[in-house]
């Protein structure tokens, strides 16, 4: 094996092409198919121009709020539709019809929600839960119980990691907010968000 020492590559001058370990191509090429270019430890790759093929995008990604006020029966499950995108980088969450977010890349994605509930009236609320459905289950929820001593509103926060096929599997938010008076509640608007990422892995 011999040993190639050097400060700078580059390609020859009056030309566009370098070869190093492979055929005439348009570009720097170290190695070929099957090889391995390794770095040692310590060593640290300084990049200041365009990267291609490293690393990875969070996305499919997408962040969604309600625009206004949604009103739902008191004590009864309840799809949250937040309607309004902040952004929705592959058009994986439907924002007018079903609120569900189906991410067309297979991988892990980070979720995360919260919704906020409101009663209408003072020392009212007895609790709030907030939970994720992936295909229609249960997979990860939160809740605020003060039946000991209600009040008037809060919010539950919930975040989780799902693993998502890429193809059908789809996740909702769902919560339930319930009152001593039995008058309703409702889930209040810019307060009460839902979105997510997929994570690099």
């Amino acid at each position: 094996m011999s040993k190639l020492e050097t400060n700078t590559i580059d390609t020859v001058s009056g030309t566009s092409t370098l070869q190093v370990g492979s055929t005439n191509t348009s570009t720097i090429t170290l190695g070929v198919s099957g090889d391995t270019v390794n770095v040692p430890s310590g060593v640290t790759i300084n990049n200041n121009g365009t990267q291609t093929g490293f690393g990875g995008d969070l996305t499919p990604a997408f962040s969604a709020y309600l625009s206004a006020n949604q009103v739902a029966s008191d004590a009864s499950w309840t799809k949250v539709q937040c309607n309004t995108e902040i952004y929705d980088t592959d058009n994986c969450y439907d924002n007018a019809t079903n609120y569900r977010f189906t991410p067309t890349t297979a991988g892990k994605y980070f979720l995360y929600c919260q919704i906020y509930g409101d009663v209408g009236n003072a020392n009212d609320w007895n609790y709030t839960i907030t939970i994720l459905r992936k295909n229609g289950a249960s997979i990860k929820s939160a809740r605020i119980d003060l039946r000991n001593s209600p009040g008037r509103e809060g919010s539950t926060f919930l975040s989780t990691v799902v693993d998502m096929n890429g193809s059908t599997d789809y996740v909702e938010l769902w919560g339930q907010v319930y009152a001593q008076d039995n008058a309703g509640m409702l889930f209040l608007n810019t307060e009460t968000y839902f979105g997510g990422y997929k994570i690099i892995e």
